[in-house]
């Protein structure tokens, strides 16, 4: 099954999608990865949903991807003797240490870090950030602040600190269980919250050990000074816009999303745009018009994938909202403007063999207007490396190892395949060949580009371009 685009789409599972027959209709109308929230998903869940979606990638026979999001550190205030207050702009409130419910004036923040860290002028956000107060005195055990813009606060609401790097790490202990359990069962990529700087990273890293990608939720702007640091350790970002858009002024955040976008396109590595994409489709079973025009900015953008949160989770059009998308993407890359405006935001090729073949495979592609670019990659990097280029031909990524050919599933234009690992040269071209004419890219008589390593099979050594011509059945000659 060939999709009609380069962008990828992500969807979240959840009540609404859960089933094996909805995972199989939401793949249908365009889903490339599940995303499994695990802020809702115990382990037993989570193994039954990836049962699921593997039963549908054997039943399709084409690579399905799984993200699982971990939940991350939550930060929230105690609770009221009446439940909920009002709270006045103008008047002192107090956050304490102290576990008694709280009343207009105070309330408990059961957070030691947040009172070591805090500093006189910090900010901190209620309520998805309906709520802010300014921090005019700080001691050990008691924040006393002004309040900028008041409301009404109730038990256990967030709490968000733009403006305070956080001694908290990243992994909380639900979330080194949950990403143990996931990476055990073989999910494809393990999506970090709350990450501040680049160590955060480094530390899943090390506890997942090459058995998934590792994606940097980029929601905190703590991490956004870092950003470089944290692109040379993680496999992929997503920007992640409701926190962000939290801890951001709001007219901020579409630069942001465009910087964090364009940075990890110049690392290579791949990036998802997510939250609230086509958020009136969770009751509606139409997007407004600022929706769509949300989408396709993030495609001629060049974002890897596009994101679906409690639209395909808990909507009431889950199957509709993906073909929504899929719709979306496809008119924004077939629109006359698009492969200037990518192009426009190509970054010069590394000083690397690898990329300069890549960029070379992109120029000779678009000289000659073949119709695909086969390459060869064993861990992904040559197949994320020709995509980095942005080519107007569809990619061909063959893979021997399934678990690379789902992981590319998030990176855009790969169509990847698992394959035999070719033997020879003259048989990686024929299987090039006849692969480029069975999966509908080329046809007899048309020529292809074929990008891999030689000495075949050993890892990061790309080096070769080839153009080869199509014989009858796709034979290359």
């Amino acid at each position: 099954m060939r999709r009609n685009r380069k962008v990828k789409i992500l969807a979240t599972l959840g009540p609404a999608s859960n089933t094996r027959e909805m995972i199989e209709k939401l793949f249908i109308a365009g889903v490339d990865v599940f995303r499994i929230n695990m802020s809702h998903t115990n382990h037993v869940l989570l193994k039954e949903l990836h049962g699921h979606i593997r039963a549908v990638e054997e039943k399709v026979k084409r690579p399905i991807g799984i993200l699982a999001d971990l939940q991350g550190p939550k930060i929230r205030i105690g609770t009221f003797a009446s439940k909920e207050v009002k709270i006045v702009a103008g008047d002192m409130f107090v956050f304490d240490t102290n576990p008694a419910p709280g009343d207009a004036t105070r309330v408990y923040l059961p957070h030691p870090e947040i009172f070591a860290g805090a500093k006189v002028g910090d900010n901190l956000l209620l309520n998805d950030g309906r709520l802010r107060v300014q921090i005019v005195k700080a001691a050990p055990d008691r924040l006393d602040t002004t309040i900028i813009y008041g409301g009404t606060l109730s038990d256990r609401k967030g709490v968000n600190l733009p403006d305070t790097m956080l001694p908290i790490p990243a992994l909380t202990e639900k979330d080194r269980a949950d990403l143990e359990a996931a990476a055990s069962l073989g999910v494809d990529w393990i999506a970090l919250s709350f990450v501040q700087r680049a160590d955060d990273v480094a530390e899943a890293q090390r506890l997942v050990k090459g058995r998934a990608g590792v994606m940097a939720k980029i929601e905190k702007p703590s991490a956004l000074p870092v950003l470089d640091d944290i692109l040379k350790i993680a496999d992929g970002l997503m920007v992640a816009r409701g926190d962000l858009g939290v801890e951001l002024p709001l007219e901020t955040v579409p630069s942001k999303q465009k910087h964090i976008t364009r940075a990890a396109r110049r690392y290579g590595k791949p990036v998802v745009v997510a939250t609230q994409m086509l958020e009136s489709m969770i009751t509606e079973p139409v997007p407004t018009r600022a929706e769509v025009s949300d989408v396709a900015t993030a495609v001629y953008e060049g974002a890897d994938a596009v994101m679906l949160s409690a639209e395909s989770a808990s909507g009431a059009w889950p199957e509709k909202t993906v073909q929504t998308m899929d719709k979306i993407a496809q008119s924004a890359e077939g629109d006359t403007y698009y492969k200037g405006i990518i192009h426009a935001q190509r970054n010069d090729a590394e000083s690397t063999t690898a990329d300069a073949i890549s960029a070379a495979a992109r120029t000779i592609a678009e000289t000659l207007n073949v119709p695909a670019i086969v390459c060869y990659t064993g861990g992904g990097s040559t197949g994320a490396r020709v995509a980095r280029e942005r080519p107007s031909a569809p990619i061909l990524a063959l893979t021997p190892i399934v678990a690379t050919a789902r992981r590319m599933a998030l990176t855009w234009g790969l169509h990847a395949l698992v394959v035999p690992d070719a033997k020879s040269l003259d048989d990686m071209m024929s299987q090039a060949g006849e692969l480029a004419y069975s999966e509908g890219f080329a046809k007899p008589g048309e020529k292809i580009l074929i990008t891999a390593g030689v000495p075949i099979g050993a890892p990061g050594t790309t080096n070769m371009l080839r153009v080869a011509t199509l014989g009858p059945g796709g034979k290359g000659v």
